[in-house]
């Protein structure tokens, strides 16, 4: 059969693959929103300067 020291690595080794899944399928999902998010609001902001910018101009 199997022996203590085994049953431990076994269970530390799925708790790893665990984590790293949960990492990953963090990252990829939420991570990305989170960054899109971030460049469209950049975006706005700077089209909203550039419009106050040529309104003072006029």
């Amino acid at each position: 059969m199997f022996e203590f020291q085994q049953y431990l690595g076994f269970i530390v080794a799925m708790g790893v693959l665990t984590l790293g899944f949960w990492l990953m399928i963090f990252l990829v999902g939420f991570v990305q929103y989170w960054a899109g998010g971030a460049v469209i609001e950049l975006i706005k902001e700077k089209k909203a300067k550039k419009r106050e910018a040529q309104e003072q101009i006029k």
